[in-house]
């Protein structure tokens, strides 16, 4: 008896380590990942590693890897946000639009609410009015689209404000503002994860949302509050955008919504949730703009770039499903 004890207990102890060591594989298998498409990079293009071209990586993620921050928070909870680009290009004009009259903090200030209010239009959707977060933020995208539309007429609004676009474009340290800003989140994200009681919850919903619900945690709540702060981040997002291109117009954010959740799942985040983490997304990004600076450096269309960073999401999703089941 004690002998067949001491078995099980064996193999369950296996079990555990194997689990753990498939955990420390996949996450070091992202890293893997890009370190390899960062050789391939520079042997195709000397030019990739040059500290002028890093830079530019580094700014051109900093916009769509802030709304893979908000994007992580909802995936973790097993839903998905279709709209944040569209709520990124309302951000855009309506920053651009304040901006002149009432000043960079009132600007600021109303993209950051538009952005959250947008946010919790989706929350509450999904948790009262019992909708998909696939058909609500699917159905958000048109509205915050059409209202970006409607507000600029379709036309393009410049940006002229130099203290406002020295957010998008300006340098500390060498290093670009809109890139400090990133990292930032991300160390705050992960922190919120990682350290907070709403971290748990976050997990604990995307685990197994009704026995997160038996055991006392408001899970309506809690995902009103996630798609609230997702909303938040396309708010910051769009700020960033309109700083850094210096112009709003309504058609800002097109595909933005691909390259963040293209993020987030290459990043290793599980679409049906409860797995995945800021670090991961973290390095998500830098694949995807990784990916797509080296295709621009060896010229390949914009059309390709589409198709390849498609094939990304599937490729890693596959991969994702394969492990589960393994």
């Amino acid at each position: 008896m004690g002998a067949k004890s001491f078995n099980v207990k064996s193999s369950i102890q296996r079990f555990r380590e194997t689990r753990d060591i498939g955990g420390i594989l996949e996450k070091f298998g992202i890293l893997s990942a890009y370190v390899v498409l960062v050789i391939v990079a520079t042997i195709l293009s000397p030019r990739f590693l040059t500290s002028l071209n890093l830079l530019n990586v580094a700014r051109q993620i900093s916009i769509f890897g802030i709304l893979a921050i908000g994007q992580t928070f909802v995936i973790l909870t097993g839903g998905i946000d279709l709209s944040v680009g569209s709520v990124l290009a309302l951000v855009v004009v309506l920053v651009g639009g304040v901006l002149p009259e009432y000043g960079i903090f009132a600007a600021i200030l109303v993209g950051l609410a538009i952005g959250t209010l947008m946010g919790i239009i989706n929350g509450l959707g999904i948790t009262l009015g019992n909708i998909q977060p696939f058909i609500m933020t699917l159905g958000m995208l048109g509205i915050a689209r059409g209202i970006a539309y409607i507000y600029t007429g379709g036309m393009p609004i410049p940006v002229l404000n130099k203290s406002f676009l020295f957010i998008g474009n300006g340098y500390v340290l060498g290093v670009p503002v809109p890139a400090i800003i990133f990292i930032a989140l991300v160390i705050i994200a992960a922190l919120i994860l990682r350290y907070t009681v709403f971290g748990r919850y976050v997990y604990a919903i995307g685990s197994n949302a009704e026995a997160a619900r038996l055991s006392g945690i408001n899970v309506d709540l809690n995902k009103t509050f996630v798609y609230a702060l997702c909303g938040l981040t396309a708010g910051i997002a769009g700020i960033l955008y309109a700083s850094q291109l210096a112009v709003a117009p309504p058609i800002a954010g097109e595909g933005y919504e691909l390259d963040a959740i293209a993020a987030v799942v290459v990043g290793g985040a599980s679409m049906f949730g409860g797995e995945g983490g800021m670090f991961g997304t973290f390095l998500g990004a830098l694949i995807i703009g990784s990916l797509s600076n080296i295709l621009n450096l060896t010229g390949v269309s914009p059309f390709v770039q589409r198709l390849a960073k498609g094939l990304l999401i599937i490729g890693a999703v596959m991969i994702k499903a394969r492990g589960r089941k393994n």
